[in-house]
C-alpha cells in the first residue's frame, strides 16, 4: 500500500481539481491530459498495470470524445477502481487506511454532508421541473451538475457506493443532455429514488460522525438495473435546446440558514403529477447570487450572537432609565444616549434577521410529497407556491414541517376529489393546491388552499355529536364547527388509508402551531374548496406582550392569545356552585382566573370592578384573567428561568423590562388547565 500512496494522491488531486472546476467544458477536460500522463508513468514505475492501462485508455479516448467531461468522469471512476484492484494484494498486509485519508477527516465529511444535502434538495426541485417540462434545458443541466459534484466529492472521500450511484445517474442525465433520452416517467422515478438513497447515505454518515451505531445502506441493485436500462435504452428523444457549456467556478459554501429561493409557477403536465411552481432562470440566478454572498456559520455561534444582542438591548435600557443619568441635564449626554439606543436597536434587528430563513425550501419539500401522493391516489394535482422568499425564524420553519405535511396529506387524500368526481362536478380534471406565505399585521400567514370538496358542516357536526363532543349544533358558527376537526381522534373519513383517516393528524397540527405561539383559521365553501391559515410570529426569541401589574409584581401576557380586555361591572363576575367564578362576556360565561391567587401575591384590590379582565384564548377555548392594571404593550426578549423554575405552573419564561425589573411571561395554556383542574377538585 505504501508504494501506491503517491499514485493514489495524484488520482485524488485530479478528481478534486475536476470537482472544484465543475469541469464541463472541453478545454477544462483536455487540460487534464498532462496529469493523466503523469499518473500513467507513475503506475508503470509502481507496477500497477491495471491503473496504467486505464490511464492510457483514457488518454487515448479523451481528445476525440464528443463529451470530454463525461468521458473524463467515467475514466476517473475506472482509475480509482483499478487502483483498488492493484492495492488488493497488499490490503491483507496493511488493511487499515492511511491516517491521512480524507475519509477520516470529520470536518471534510461534515462539509460533504452539508453540500450534498443542498445539491440533492436542488436536484429534486429541478427534476420536478423536468417532469412538467422535459425540454427545460436549464433544469436538466442543474440536475446533472448536482450529481456530478456529489460523484466527485464522494470519490475524493472514498465513498465508492455513493460515487457509483451518482455516476450512473449522471450518465443517464448526460444522455438526456445530448438529446438521446427524454427525462420523463421511469427516468424521473429512478432519479428521485436515487436521490432518496443518497439521502440515506448522508443520514448514515451523519450518525457515524455523532458516534451513533449505523449500518451503511446496501447497494440498491434493482435501482442500478433501472438506471442501466435507461442508459442503454433506444427510446426516441425530444430535442433539447442547446446551451452553451462553460466551466463554472467552484461552488462557494452556502449557509444552511439561507437556502436558494424556490422557482415560481408554470403550466402543469398532462399526467397525474404534482407540480411546484418554477421559473428556473430566476432560481438559478438567485442561487448563484446566494452562493456568492453567503458563508457558513455554526448555528450555536449565531444563537449566541442573538442572545448577546438581546443582552445589549437590556443593558442599554437600564442605562437609559438610570435615575442618576436622568438627573443630569446635559443635551450632549442625551444625544449620545439616543444615538446608543438607535445603534442598539439596529444591532438587535440585524441579529434577529440572521435567524430568519425563507419558507421556500419547506414548500419545496411539500412539492415532492404532493407528487408522490397524487400518483398513489391517481389524482391530477397542480401545486403552486407563492411568497417563497418570505422569512421566518429558523426554529419555526423546522417545527412547521410536520404540521404542514399533515395538512397537505389531508388536502390530497380528503379534500381533493378524484378525476371522475371532479368532472361530474363540472370542475377541471387538474386540482389546484396553493401554498402561500405573506406578511400580515406583524405576523407571517401560511395559507394552504385547495379547490376540492371543502368541509361539510353537517357531516362534521353529526360526527361530533356521535362522539359526544357537542350536544347539538345550535348556536354554533361555521368556524366553531370547523374547529371540531382539531379534536383528538376526530375524523370523518369513510375509510382509513395509508396516509390519513385515523384522526391523529389535525390535533397534532393545532398543538404544534400553538406551541409556536400561532393559531389556525379555517375558511371553507362546500363543493368549492377549503383554506387553512396558519398565523405565526416572525421569531420565537422575542415576544410581544401586555405588561400587567398585580400588586407590586409585573407579568407579561402573550399578545397573540389576547382577544379583548375591559374593566368589569358589578354584575360581570358570578360564582357558580359556591366555588367556580365565571364572567359574563358578550352573552357567554367564561371561567375566571384571579392572577393574585394563582401566584399568591397581595393585590391592590380584590374586587373585580377595581381591576381589569383580559379575555385569552388557548386551544379554541376562552377564559378570563383578572389583573390589577394594564401597564402597556412591549416587545421583550424571552429568557429561560433555569432548571429550578422550569416546571413552575403558569410560567413560560421571564424577561427584563425597560426599567430593569423582571417580568414573568404567563403560560396561558398551563394557567387554563390549572384553573380547570382546581374547579373540578
Amino acid at each position: 500500500m505504501a508504494q501506491l500512496a503517491e499514485l493514489k494522491e495524484q488520482i485524488d488531486e485530479l478528481a478534486l481539481s475536476l470537482v472544484m472546476a465543475d469541469s464541463e467544458g472541453p478545454a477544462a477536460a483536455l487540460a487534464c491530459l498532462n496529469s493523466l500522463e503523469r499518473i500513467r508513468d507513475r503506475a508503470l514505475r509502481d507496477r500497477a498495470t491495471e491503473v496504467a492501462s486505464a490511464a492510457a485508455a483514457l488518454i487515448q479516448a479523451l481528445p476525440s470524445a464528443a463529451t470530454p467531461a463525461a468521458v473524463l468522469g467515467e475514466g476517473l471512476a475506472a482509475l480509482q477502481i483499478a487502483l483498488e484492484q492493484s492495492a488488493a494484494p497488499q490490503a491483507a498486509a496493511a488493511p487499515a487506511p492511511s491516517p491521512a485519508s480524507p475519509a477520516q477527516d470529520p470536518e471534510l465529511m461534515n462539509d460533504f454532508i452539508m453540500e450534498s444535502s443542498e445539491h440533492l434538495a436542488n436536484v429534486e426541485t429541478q427534476v420536478l421541473t423536468l417532469e412538467r417540462d422535459p425540454g427545460d434545458s436549464e433544469a436538466l443541466h442543474a440536475a446533472f451538475r448536482g450529481f456530478h459534484t456529489i460523484k466527485g466529492l464522494a470519490g475524493f472521500l472514498e465513498l465508492w457506493d455513493v460515487q457509483k450511484l451518482a455516476h450512473e445517474v449522471e450518465a443517464v442525465l448526460d444522455r438526456a443532455r445530448n438529446g438521446e433520452l427524454v427525462v420523463a416517467g421511469d427516468a424521473i422515478d429512478a432519479i428521485l429514488a436515487s436521490a432518496d438513497h443518497l439521502r440515506q447515505w448522508l443520514a448514515h454518515l451523519q450518525a457515524a460522525l455523532r458516534g451513533i451505531a449505523s449500518q451503511p445502506p446496501a447497494m440498491p441493485q434493482p435501482l442500478l438495473a433501472r438506471l442501466a436500462a435507461l442508459l442503454h435504452s433506444n427510446a426516441p428523444a425530444a430535442p433539447v435546446p442547446p446551451v452553451e457549456t462553460v466551466a463554472l467556478p467552484a461552488p462557494a459554501p452556502v449557509a444552511a440558514e439561507a437556502p436558494a429561493s424556490v422557482p415560481e409557477a408554470e403550466p402543469a403536465p398532462a399526467g397525474p403529477a404534482a407540480a411546484a411552481s418554477s421559473r428556473p432562470e430566476a432560481a438559478a440566478a438567485s442561487q448563484r447570487m446566494g452562493e456568492a454572498m453567503s458563508v457558513k456559520v455554526d448555528t450555536a455561534k449565531l444563537d449566541y450572537l442573538v442572545d448577546m444582542a438581546g443582552e445589549m438591548v437590556i443593558a442599554e435600557s437600564l442605562v437609559r432609565h438610570d435615575g442618576e443619568l436622568s438627573a443630569i441635564k446635559s443635551p450632549s449626554l442625551q444625544r449620545k444616549i439616543s444615538h446608543l439606543g438607535r445603534i442598539t436597536a439596529e444591532l438587535q434587528k440585524t441579529a434577529m434577521s440572521m435567524r430568519l430563513v425563507p419558507v421556500g425550501p419547506l414548500f419545496r419539500r411539500m412539492a415532492r410529497l404532493v407528487r408522490d401522493l397524487s400518483r398513489q391516489f391517481d389524482k391530477h394535482i397542480e401545486m403552486e407556491t407563492q411568497g417563497d422568499d418570505i422569512e421566518l425564524d429558523r426554529t419555526i420553519v423546522e417545527e412547521l414541517a410536520d404540521p404542514l405535511m399533515h395538512m397537505v396529506r389531508n388536502a390530497v387524500d380528503h379534500g381533493i376529489e378524484s378525476v371522475p368526481d371532479r368532472e361530474r362536478a363540472g370542475k377541471p380534471a387538474a386540482a389546484r393546491l396553493l401554498l402561500r406565505a405573506a406578511h400580515q399585521a406583524g405576523q407571517v400567514v401560511i395559507e394552504v388552499t385547495d379547490d376540492g370538496r371543502g368541509l361539510d358542516r353537517e357531516k362534521i357536526l353529526a360526527k361530533a355529536v356521535s362522539k359526544g363532543l357537542v350536544a347539538s349544533g345550535e348556536g354554533m358558527s361555521d368556524n366553531d364547527v370547523f374547529n371540531l376537526i382539531f379534536e383528538p381522534g376526530f375524523s370523518t373519513a369513510a375509510q382509513v388509508t395509508s396516509v390519513s383517516g385515523r384522526g391523529v393528524g389535525m390535533d397534532v397540527v393545532r398543538r404544534h402551531i400553538e406551541k409556536l405561539r400561532g393559531r389556525i383559521e379555517i375558511r371553507s365553501v362546500l363543493g368549492q374548496g377549503a383554506t387553512f391559515l396558519l398565523k405565526l410570529p416572525l421569531t420565537l426569541a422575542i415576544i410581544e406582550g401586555l405588561v400587567v401589574g398585580v400588586g407590586q409584581e409585573r407579568y407579561i401576557v402573550p399578545l397573540f392569545a389576547v382577544r379583548e380586555l375591559f374593566r368589569p361591572g358589578p354584575e360581570t363576575v358570578w360564582t357558580v356552585q359556591g366555588k367556580a367564578e365565571m364572567a359574563l362576556v358578550r352573552g357567554s360565561l367564561l371561567p375566571v382566573a384571579r392572577l393574585y391567587r394563582v401566584f399568591a401575591v397581595r393585590p391592590r384590590a380584590e374586587e373585580p370592578v377595581n381591576g381589569v379582565l383580559i379575555v385569552a384564548e388557548v386551544e379554541s377555548r376562552r377564559f378570563c384573567v383578572l389583573v390589577d392594571e394594564v401597564i402597556g404593550k412591549q416587545e421583550v426578549v424571552i429568557k429561560a428561568l433555569g432548571e429550578m423554575f422550569k416546571d413552575s405552573p403558569g410560567i413560560a419564561g421571564g424577561a427584563i423590562l425597560g426599567d430593569g425589573r423582571v417580568g414573568l411571561i404567563l403560560d396561558l395554556d398551563r394557567l387554563y388547565k390549572e384553573r380547570t383542574n382546581a374547579n373540578e377538585a
